[in-house]
């Protein structure tokens, strides 16, 4: 299938057939793309935690509204925030693209310093709905990337992200739970299986701007 015809074959999948397990290669692509997301000035402050666990995904059911779709997948994916992007963090990203990239401090010392005040002026509260919006950046890129290798996804903000952070003891690792998405194959009785999509005409929804 092409981009778009995978496109129009993914939906939300509303059950998972519960016997059916991700390669270890679709894992590892899905690993991947999260890591290869664009983010503001690279910095990455987000997390993936994947969940295999099926002990643990049963937990998750109480805590995301009794959506199954969390325990039946294959893999549960958490999308997590980093609770602060600090000074280290940003002297962190720089130094590792020095080495990367194997440039000296002069290259990116005026860039380092002018993310450092930026980032210094910043309340904690605006850090966090700054990287919140690039989770979403993240997810989006996640379910097209599911929808070309063919894996079934869900992406639910249904769910009470403080009793996640407490299942997975979060505040140890200085990070806070924004989505979650349960990624598996769909079961051949999902009521939403097969279903044309509903969207507006496209002359609703793109304006094009021409010379």
């Amino acid at each position: 299938m092409n981009t778009i015809e995978s496109l129009e074959w993914r939906y939300a999948t509303k059950k998972f057939d519960p016997s059916k397990k991700l390669s270890k290669q679709q894992v590892e692509t899905l690993k991947k793309a999260f890591n290869l997301t664009p983010t503001s000035f690279g910095l990455q402050p987000m997390k993936m935690i994947v969940i295999s666990d099926k002990q643990l995904q049963e937990q998750f059911v109480e805590h995301s509204y009794f959506q199954r779709q969390v325990a039946d997948a294959s893999h549960l994916l958490v999308l997590c925030i980093d609770t602060d992007t600090t000074t280290k963090d940003i002297n962190a990203y720089f130094d590792l693209e020095k080495e990367i990239r194997n440039v000296g401090e002069k290259v990116v010392a005026d860039f380092r310093k002018q993310l450092i005040g930026m980032y210094e002026g910043q309340t904690l509260e605006e850090k966090q709905l700054s990287a919140i919006y690039q989770t979403y950046i993240a997810l989006g890129n996640l379910m097209t990337v599911c929808a070309i290798e063919k894996i079934d996804a869900c992406p639910l903000e249904g769910f009470v992200p403080k009793k996640i952070d407490e299942l997975l003891n979060l505040k140890s690792l200085n990070l806070k739970s924004v989505l979650l998405l349960p990624v598996g194959f769909r079961a051949e009785d999902d009521i939403m299986n097969g279903l044309k999509k509903v969207r507006k005409p496209m002359n609703e929804t793109i304006i094009e701007i021409v010379k």
